[in-house]
């Protein structure tokens, strides 16, 4: 067994790049070694923002020997009448390195075995730069000198070590070596890694800690003790805190912990913007006391030693003042003008060139705001909360704060809207029409700010989508994905069920000029995002494929419900069963539709009598009201019937008039079972 490192060497990689591309790395690196068949017991993987590379240990001296065995010809066209191997037959041997007489008989086929000898290590390891490091993809690309080749960032080094050997390959006229470069201040000579496993220790000896995972530890281990000896409360638990750790660590290959202080009295300021100004832009961690309350502190990491850490604590400390006097600045500013100063202004600001303005896209949100409220029986005093902020919910875009901090959008317009006298609901709607920020971000926790948060998003949709803006491919620059995923996730939260159909079309029929959409393709586009969410969610994709087929009003609550329902009862003994027995409804009303009233007169025999008594009385709206749970039950207990029913009917009966009923009842019978989606895309095993 022996060791491996393969090393890239970058020029500094954008942060939230690095872990992708470890990961896509170690993937691509196992694809290869599969594809050669060379078996490795651990790939350790390592980043910072300046490489990328994976330790393979207990590598095989080389690949498997292999017996492969691939079939020919059928044995009566492998020779002719006169017993010659015909051409099909030396076609297949020549292909396979071999005579026809070599060939071997076996279930009526030609069969070739071929060996397959192993090959060492060094070789195969020779080609993972063309077949690994030169095929590796990223979302930003750089190219420099008069290469057309792009890659994440350029390539200045490549160590390729088996052991202590060199696995010599090139990537454009960089060669692999043994040579690596320590971090850019505290190690200024070249470092040489004499062998494969002392990989990382060589590198932490130049002050690299080319262990992500061992890297962001000491980063927290760091943290927490300056926060503990000063007794201070540090979230490092929440997303955000989350993703600026994975951040921070991705930004230096030698952390050193430090703390700073900043004045009293920018604790003013509204908190959102204190940490704002910390976390987003300068890329700290904000602290607070044990009641939740902000301190006039921060720690960060610095990217180098302890030395002259005071000078860097004050350094960082004089870029967030200033950062912090801009807002005081604004925040003093923006309230010598009133909430109709800012709308004045709003009717100036361009939606988009092809649409308008947000003051009328604003106006048409406030009808659709309205016509939802009426749909979900929101009281009298939440339908005016909602029209209040229907009507300036848009204004803090044009305050000096969000200008400056445009992450605010929303937070400041909530603050200053209560500055400015309105109402808490209508405040706090003006913050949650945003809601929510990301694919799994929090929904809007009011009923207020989820009506105006849906209206804004579908006017967003339906308005793009009538100029002919929907998103393509990877496409997606108006952020339509998000905003359907937002609205689909925040009637669910609030369990809405909503014939959005019937609702945009009115909608539609009132703002013409400007949303004249496609609605089936907008329903099918918010459809799409219950697809991902239950595709997300790990449900089987044959279920989510007949879950979400069918959809007709645009319930999208209902529509997750029954793919939920269908993947819940997956696993029951008798799924098979029903689904079988719906499945062969399905078809044969959709082969042969008879929208007529079943004739009971007509009913020939025993089961489908039977069967009609057992269905008469199952009404679709009802059933669907009561839940998706329900209508489930229902159909699942029609399977008995359904499988007598078959077993002693004949459909196509020779009598006209009895098989046109048969058909009317399968049809009937399959528009409950519509209810559920369409059943025959399930894979029944």
């Amino acid at each position: 067994m022996a060791d491996y490192i393969l090393e890239i060497g970058l020029e500094e990689m954008p942060a939230h790049l690095v872990t992708a591309s470890e990961k896509q790395l170690v993937k691509r690196v196992k694809d290869f070694l599969d594809e050669h068949r060379l078996a490795v017991q651990e790939m350790k993987p390592f980043s910072t923002p300046r490489r990328l590379a994976v330790e393979l240990v207990g590598l095989a001296e080389g690949s498997e020997a292999v017996s492969e065995i691939k079939r020919g010809p059928a044995v009566d066209r492998a020779k002719d009448e006169d017993g010659n191997w015909t051409k099909a037959a030396q076609g297949f041997a020549r292909g396979q390195g071999t005579t026809p007489e070599e060939l071997t008989e076996k279930d009526g086929y030609l069969w070739a075995e071929k060996q397959i000898a192993g090959v060492p290590a060094a070789e195969i390891l020779s080609k993972i730069g063309s077949e690994v490091v030169e095929q590796m993809t990223f979302t930003t690309y750089m190219k420099w000198g008069n290469h057309a080749f792009h890659y994440i960032r350029p390539i200045r080094w490549i160590v390729s070590l088996l052991d202590d050997q060199v696995v010599p390959f090139s990537v454009l006229d960089v060669k692999a070596g043994q040579t690596t470069r320590g971090h850019r201040f505290l190690s200024t000579e070249d470092v040489i890694i004499a062998s494969a496993k002392d990989y990382e220790k060589t590198l932490n000896d130049a002050f690299v800690m080319v262990d992500a995972a061992k890297r962001k530890q000491t980063i927290v281990n760091q943290l927490e003790t300056i926060a503990k000896d000063n007794d201070w409360k540090l979230d490092l638990q929440s997303a955000m805190a989350k993703d600026l750790l994975e951040e921070v660590n991705n930004i230096v290959e030698w952390p050193t912990a430090f703390a700073g202080n900043f004045d009293e009295k920018y604790l003013k300021l509204p908190k959102e913007v204190l940490i704002t100004s910390m976390r987003d832009h300068q890329r700290f961690f904000f602290v607070t006391n044990k009641e939740g309350d902000l301190l006039p502190h921060f720690l960060s990491v610095r990217n180098g030693n302890a030395d002259h850490l005071e000078n860097v604590a004050r350094g960082n400390e004089k870029v967030l003042v200033a950062r912090l006097e801009d807002a005081a600045f604004f925040y003093k500013e923006d309230q010598q003008k009133s909430i109709n100063d800012y709308m004045d202004r709003v009717k100036k600001l361009v939606f988009h060139e092809k649409i308008g303005t947000v003051y009328e896209h604003m106006e048409r949100v406030q009808g659709l705001s309205a016509e939802l409220a009426q749909a979900l029986g929101l009281s009298k005093e939440e339908e005016a909360d909602l029209d209040r902020a229907s009507q300036i919910y848009k204004f803090d875009l044009m305050t000096g704060m969000v200008g400056e901090f445009d992450e605010l959008q929303g937070v400041m317009g909530e603050h200053y809207a209560k500055l400015f006298g309105e109402k808490d609901a209508v405040a706090k709607a003006i913050y949650e029409h945003y809601l929510p920020t990301s694919a799994d971000g929090v929904v809007a926790q009011s009923k207020v700010g989820a009506v105006l948060a849906i209206a804004d998003k579908l006017d967003s949709i339906v308005t793009f989508f009538a100029h002919d803006m929907a998103p393509s491919g990877a496409n997606d620059p108006y952020g339509l994905r998000r905003a359907a995923t937002g609205v689909v996730r925040t009637l669910e939260a609030f369990d809405w069920h909503l014939d959005l159909l019937a609702l945009l079309t009115t909608f539609k029929e009132k703002n013409g000029e400007v949303t004249d959409a496609n609605l089936n393709l907008v329903i099918g586009f918010l459809t799409d995002r219950v697809r991902k969410q239950a595709l997300d969610a790990g449900i089987r994709k044959d279920i989510v494929t007949a879950g979400t087929a069918n959809v007709i009003t645009g319930d999208f609550v209902y529509v997750a419900d029954r793919t939920k329902v269908l993947s819940a009862h997956a696993t029951d003994a008798d799924f098979r069963e029903v689904m079988e027995s719906l499945s062969r409804v399905a078809r044969l009303a959709k082969k042969v539709p008879v929208d007529a009233p079943v004739q009971p007169a007509l009913l020939a025999n025993d089961q489908e009598k039977a069967l009609y008594e057992a269905t008469k009385n199952l009404d679709l709206k009802t059933l669907e009201a009561a839940g998706a749970e329900k209508l489930y039950q229902a159909l699942a207990a029609l399977q008995a019937p359904i499988a007598d029913y078959f077993d002693n009917t004949m459909v196509n009966d020779d009598d006209e008039t009895v098989k046109n009923n048969r058909y009317a009842q399968l049809g009937a019978i399959n528009k409950l079972i519509n209810g559920l989606g369409k059943i025959e895309e399930i894979v029944i095993k």
